[in-house]
């Protein structure tokens, strides 16, 4: 991920609300953040005052609470309350929406004031006309049909739309009357591809980064499922012996690959598509991606019994670990935003989930550096296939494979990434206007590996996971060692 002005803000908070408390003094000195994070000049807001309550809704939202909260009582509430579950995990901050301006069509610099005033013979409600010699859009008449940025020869006329509107592939943002972002939580798929895209950062997500350390510091069994795309999201010299090393130092019990749990999920997946399709349905989705699955659900609900009813690697995973640590706080960590989503609709068998930005703030906050730690082998979990699910189509070959070895075939799969893509490859295959018999759907554009929690750019990332999935052992010796 790109390192803007905005994720060093956001990483700058949740360090120092990691450190404070590994040291046992964030109550004490949580108010210390608006002095030590922000300058004495105004750097990104108007004034200093302004930046200061931005910065408090930074700080509510890493703490997981309401954005209208004092942050000391805040602190207290995390650190002595349940978690509140009733507060959305993707949010607008009230003081950092900066009332982007919502017209869509806007006349440029470039017009030539030409005499075919096509932009003026072409628009349907008469809603320009020429001012000092030049086009002007009436808003109160405009309809914004766009054909007068269509017919302008000189291209002088431009749509602009919000970021965050833009990011959202399924229409879950909306501006309300005090011209500030609104999001709609049914529709919304947490997938944070709008918290990425807003220049401001006036989105957001809630963390349990600090419900994490208080578990691991009362001696706690704290267990981490990390996903597989966590290769090369520290650095390409970094190994997975080094991460590993890192988060056991910090006071994980244990470290296990979600990797495990895509293998699982893949002979799943392939034992329900060879018995369902196309017998008893023409298609079926992947049930990875939590956002994914979400889209369907609220948008595409007549697709939603196309759905695998198999557990997500994630849950895969959760399963298979409580049958040996029955009794363990399990803290999945990865890319996804959406993932904590997932955690809350299964909080009886996990506890958190963190993004790889928060687990890296979490260690700076001890002073715990990947590069310091100890170089060393350890055994591998999963197979390539499980390893390679965050990689495009990823999924897609996993299942194709397995059904292969199980003496089916897959007819026809399509890979759709976005959730652009994603809502209109669904509805396709859902109004028999897609041949296609197996759909696997990724709300991130890059797949898992560009996850809007990532730290790494996703072309390395992408690099170091296909040769790390490259030396990992095959299936057939995997399933000698793990009955599924």
């Amino acid at each position: 991920m790109e390192l803007t002005a905005v994720a060093q803000l956001r990483r700058m908070v949740l360090e120092h609300l990691s450190r404070y408390t590994w040291n046992d003094v964030l109550i004490d000195h949580v108010y210390d953040i608006l002095q030590e994070v922000r300058e004495d000049t105004p750097r990104y807001r108007c004034c200093v005052y302004k930046e200061r309550a931005v910065l408090k809704n930074r700080i509510d939202m890493a703490l997981g609470q309401d954005c209208k909260e004092n942050i000391i009582e805040a602190s207290k509430k995390t650190l002595f309350e349940p978690e509140r579950k009733d507060l959305p995990l993707i949010d607008v901050l009230p003081a950092a929406c900066d009332q982007c301006p919502i017209d869509a069509y806007y006349v440029t610099d470039i017009c030539r004031h030409c005499i075919a005033h096509k932009c003026m013979n072409n628009c349907p409600k008469k809603a320009i006309s020429l001012v000092q010699n030049r086009a002007f859009i009436d808003r109160d008449k405009c309809i914004e049909c766009g054909r007068c940025k269509q017919v302008c020869p000189y291209g002088a006329i431009i749509e602009i739309h919000r970021p965050c509107v833009r990011a959202c592939g399924v229409g879950a943002i909306t501006i309300g009357e005090d011209r500030k972002a609104k999001i709609d939580h049914e529709k919304c798929t947490t997938c944070g591809a709008c918290r990425n895209a807003c220049p401001f950062g006036a989105i957001d997500e809630r963390s349990n980064i600090v419900r994490v350390i208080m578990d691991i510091k009362s001696g706690r069994q704290v267990i981490a499922l990390v996903a597989p795309s966590i290769v090369g999201q520290f650095g390409l010299k970094i190994s997975m012996g080094q991460i590993y090393a890192a988060m056991k130092k910090a006071g994980f019990a244990e470290i296990i690959e979600v990797g495990l749990g895509a293998d699982i999920t893949s002979v799943r997946e392939a034992k329900e598509y060879m018995e369902k399709v196309p017998t008893e349905q023409s298609f079926m989705t992947s049930s990875c991606c939590p956002a994914f699955v979400k889209l369907i659900k609220a948008h595409v609900p007549e697709a939603a019994d196309k759905i695998s009813a198999a557990d997500s690697p994630m849950m895969s995973t959760v399963r298979y670990v409580q049958q040996k640590y029955p009794d363990a706080t399990l803290v999945f960590v990865g890319p996804c935003i959406a993932k904590k989503s997932e955690v809350r609709e299964h909080s009886d068998l996990i506890a958190y989930a963190l993004t790889f930005e928060e687990l890296q703030c979490m260690l700076e906050g001890k002073d715990i550096n990947f590069a310091d730690m100890p170089s060393h082998e350890f055994e591998r979990e999963a197979s390539k296939l499980g390893l390679g699910y965050p990689l495009t189509a990823g999924v897609t070959a996993a299942v194709k494979e397995t059904v292969a070895a199980l003496g089916g075939e897959v007819r026809k799969a399509e890979y759709a990434s976005g959730l652009e893509n994603c809502l209109r490859t669904v509805k396709s295959a859902a109004a028999g206007k897609l041949d296609c018999s197996y759909i696997e759907g990724m709300a991130c554009p890059n797949g898992c590996v560009d996850g809007p929690g990532a730290v790494g750019m996703f072309q390395v990332t992408k690099v170091a996971l296909t040769k790390y999935a490259n030396a990992a052992p095959n299936q057939e010796a995997l399933n000698k060692k793990h009955t599924i």
